[in-house]
């Protein structure tokens, strides 16, 4: 598992919200933790995180993965 996609839809509030969270090596035997979110079918904000290994940015990913679950995002 190296990427994860989630949204949050609600019609009602007009909430169309993505979160877009993969994992990448990088040229120098890291690893970047790559985010992208923002409203459907726009651009997102990026942000880029450098882990020194593939098991710590595997841990961040799905924290902040479990973080967005609970706010109400889903697949």
């Amino acid at each position: 598992m190296n990427a994860i996609y989630l949204r949050r839809i609600n019609r009602l509030k007009n909430i169309k919200r993505f979160y877009h969270v993969q994992i990448q090596p990088d040229l120098w035997g890291g690893v970047l933790l790559i985010r992208e979110f923002g409203r459907i079918g726009h651009p997102g904000t990026v942000m880029k995180k450098w882990f020194d290994s593939g098991a710590k940015a595997l841990n961040a990913m799905q924290r902040l993965a479990n973080l967005k679950r609970r706010k109400g995002y889903g697949y």
